[in-house]
C-alpha cells in the first residue's frame, strides 16, 4: 500500500477547492481533479474512498479551521459589541486570507452536503456563541430575537461586503475594494441595529 504525501494530499484539497469554485459541484470530478493534481486518478483514492467522501471531508476539515478561527481570542463574557468585534475580525481575516472558502462554502450551502457541513462546524463553534449570547442576553445588552434574524442582521453585512469586494464591484456593478474604514462603519450600524 501506498503512503499519503502530505503535500500532495494539500494539493488535492486546495485544487478540489478551486476546481468546486470555478466549475461548481455538478462539473467536479475526480479525473479532473487528478489532472489538474497532475497525478493519477488512483492516487486519489489514497486519500478518499470517493467523490463525495473527498467533497465532505474537505468540507469539515475547513469548517473546523474557520471555526477554530472565528474563536480566537473571543471571550464568552465580553460585552455585546466587544465580542462582535472580535467575531468581525476573525470571520473578516479568515475570509480575506482565504478568499475562495466564502464561495465554495456557498456551493455546499444550497448541496446535500449542507447538513454534514454544518454538524462539524456546529460542533466547536456553537458551545461558544451560545454561551455568549446567553451571557449578552441575560444582561439585557440586546433582546431575544430568532437566530436567523439575529445572523442576518449581526454577520450578513459582513460576507455581503467580502462577497463585493472578491467579485471587484458593488451590486450596482461600480469598482469596489473594502477598506477598514467601510469596514468598521458598517459594523457600528449593525451594532445599534442590534442594541436595545
Amino acid at each position: 500500500m501506498r503512503t499519503r504525501d502530505i503535500d500532495k494530499e494539500l494539493l488535492v484539497k486546495q485544487k478540489a477547492i478551486e476546481s468546486i469554485v470555478k466549475d461548481g459541484l455538478e462539473g467536479f470530478s475526480m479525473n479532473k481533479l487528478a489532472k489538474a493534481c497532475q497525478i493519477s486518478v488512483a492516487t486519489l483514492y489514497i486519500y478518499y474512498k470517493d467523490r463525495d467522501d473527498l467533497i465532505v471531508k474537505i468540507a469539515q476539515e475547513e469548517g473546523l479551521r474557520m471555526a477554530e478561527a472565528m474563536l480566537e481570542g473571543f471571550d464568552v463574557n465580553a460585552s455585546f459589541e466587544d465580542g462582535m468585534r472580535v467575531q468581525w475580525r476573525n470571520r473578516y481575516k479568515h475570509m480575506m486570507d482565504n478568499p475562495l472558502i466564502g464561495v465554495f462554502f456557498d456551493q455546499l450551502r444550497s448541496s446535500s452536503y449542507h447538513a454534514q457541513f454544518m454538524e462539524t462546524f456546529k460542533k466547536n463553534f456553537e458551545t461558544s456563541i451560545g454561551t455568549f449570547m446567553h451571557n449578552v442576553l441575560e444582561r439585557g445588552e440586546v433582546n431575544e430575537m430568532p437566530l436567523e434574524v439575529y445572523w442576518s442582521v449581526a454577520y450578513a453585512p459582513l460576507y455581503s461586503l467580502i462577497r463585493f469586494h472578491n467579485e471587484g464591484h458593488s451590486i450596482g456593478g461600480s469598482p469596489f475594494q473594502i477598506s477598514d474604514e467601510i469596514l468598521w462603519a458598517t459594523f457600528d450600524l449593525v451594532i445599534k441595529a442590534l442594541r436595545n
